[in-house]
């Protein structure tokens, strides 16, 4: 069966940037899974995959506008502390969340300065090429449950889709978090 638009697609994978360090692997955790046609993998990806079958091995170089985009400036800025929780020790690393007029955003401590806080809202990854070692498992159609709620639902037993946002079978909540990657910010998943 070759993935095309509906069919839940299952892969291992490893994921290099352009200096070829090692940023995420599906060793040790299965592989990943989404459904494919909704954009729930970064796009460079999911193009690459389509047409391709289980057992198939290839690498795909994704450019920064087909996977996290681009750095934008405008996407740092500088917050008061008193934003923050009195007891709060914030320190240059630190992840948020956080809400504007734009909608939510995960942000990063770039900088402390006083009562000044300097915060980026650009995806980790953005302006990375990626490199991405593929070999797809298994593609078989989605269920309709599925094609629904736009994810792979995992067998009983399951911890979740292993991004970190995990769902289960028995909630059929609608989760825009959960992407069917590993670890989120590198695995090819959208989020």
């Amino acid at each position: 069966m070759k993935v095309t638009k509906d069919q839940a697609v299952y892969f291992d994978y490893q994921v290099r940037n352009s200096r070829s360090e090692l940023l995420d692997s599906s060793e040790g955790s299965g592989p990943m899974a989404y459904v494919h046609g909704y954009s729930s993998i970064i796009p460079g990806l999911e193009k690459a995959l389509e047409g391709k079958a289980a057992g198939d091995e290839i690498q795909v170089v994704v450019p920064p506008v087909e996977a996290y985009g681009l750095r934008d400036e405008k996407r740092m800025g500088t917050v008061s502390r008193s934003i923050f929780p009195t007891d709060a020790d914030i320190k240059p690393g630190m992840r948020f969340r956080a809400t504007s007029e734009h909608g939510a955003d995960n942000v990063v401590v770039v900088a402390v300065e006083g009562d000044n806080i300097t915060v980026d809202a650009n995806h980790p990854l953005a302006g990375e090429t990626l490199t991405f070692q593929v070999t797809i498992r298994d593609v078989r159609p989605a269920t309709s449950e599925e094609l629904a709620h736009g994810h792979v639902h995992h067998e009983h037993g399951h911890e979740g889709c292993g991004c970190g946002h995990h769902h289960h079978d028995d909630d059929h909540e609608e989760d825009d978090e959960c992407c069917g990657g590993h670890g989120g910010d590198s695995c090819g998943c959208r989020h």
